[in-house]
Parts: structure tokens; sequence; C-alpha cells
């Protein structure tokens, strides 16, 4: 007796550059969220959710989202609330005194969090978080001096919290 049901594949084994974008469209998502949280006022259990159940992979008007590592999303989502007070005292001291984090925009203020989530809990190396973030802020702000400022901001956070690192 032959059994003609096909057999489930094992999936394939991601590539570094693979797994490198999934890590940036984690990084994306996790500022969305973020927004998300702040602008609408939802727990971070059902933002995570909601990402993962609506947006990781999923199709809007043709164009498919990116899959996301999940594990890096719940971590960053998770540490930024967790660690929200630590990061937002960094921000902070990072501006400029006439614009404490409460006055910046909410998209670089998720930013921020985000990133310094990264900073303070990863072992992700800081240029790297540096440098994801400020592509992050490039796609919100294609035309705009925003990445520059994110850069600078990130450089004096980086080199607080992990200044063994520089």
């Amino acid at each position: 007796m032959t059994d003609d049901l096909p057999t489930p594949q094992a999936p394939l084994p991601l590539s570094g550059n693979q797994r490198r974008k999934m890590k940036s469209a984690s990084r994306l998502y996790a500022v969305q969220a973020l927004f998300q949280m702040e602008a609408i006022g939802q727990t971070v259990e059902r933002v995570i959710a909601e990402f993962e159940d609506h947006r990781f992979g999923a199709v809007y008007e043709g164009d498919e989202m990116a899959e996301g590592d999940i594990d890096l999303f719940r971590a960053t989502m998770a540490d930024a609330v967790n660690y929200q007070a630590r990061i937002d005292q960094m921000t902070d001291r990072a501006l400029v005194a006439k614009w404490p984090i409460a006055r910046i925009d909410p998209t670089l203020r998720a930013l921020f969090r985000a990133a310094g989530a990264e900073l303070v809990q990863s072992d992700t190396p800081p240029k790297v978080v540096i440098k994801e973030y400020v592509d992050v802020a490039s796609a919100f702000f294609p035309e705009g001096r925003e990445p520059r400022f994110v850069n600078a901001v990130l450089d004096h956070m980086a080199r607080e919290a992990r200044p063994e690192a520089f």
C-alpha cells in the first residue's frame, strides 16, 4: 500500500541576509507598535498579538509586508515598556534642554524607545543598533533631517548605555 499524501517539508534554513532583513523589519514594526500603543492606549500584549497576527507577512493592496523576527520584536517591545523610564531619561539627556522627549514627534519618541530597549538590554553592537534605527528614521522621514538627528541622539544614548563599546 502506497501513501500518496504529501509529507510536510521542514522549513529551509534562513540565510544571513534573510535573518538581517527579518530583524530590520522587526525594528520597523516595533517603532510602529510603540507609536500605536501611545496613540490609542493599547497594552503591549494586545499590540504584539495584533502585529504578529496581522502585520508580519500580511498583504496590503498587493504589497506584501516583510516577515519579522518574532523573538526580536517581542523582546524589543517588552524591554521598551519595562525600561521606558530609564530609556526616556537617557533620551532626555541626549536632547537639547529645550526639547524634552515629551515635546518631540511621537514617531521619533517610539523610535528612541525601541532603540533604547536594544541599547540597554540586548547584545547587539551599539553601532548596529544606531545604523538600523537611522534606516528606520529614513523610512519614516525620507526627505527630512530626522535621520541625522536620530543618529546624533542614538550615538549619545549608546555611549551612555554601553561606553565599553566605544
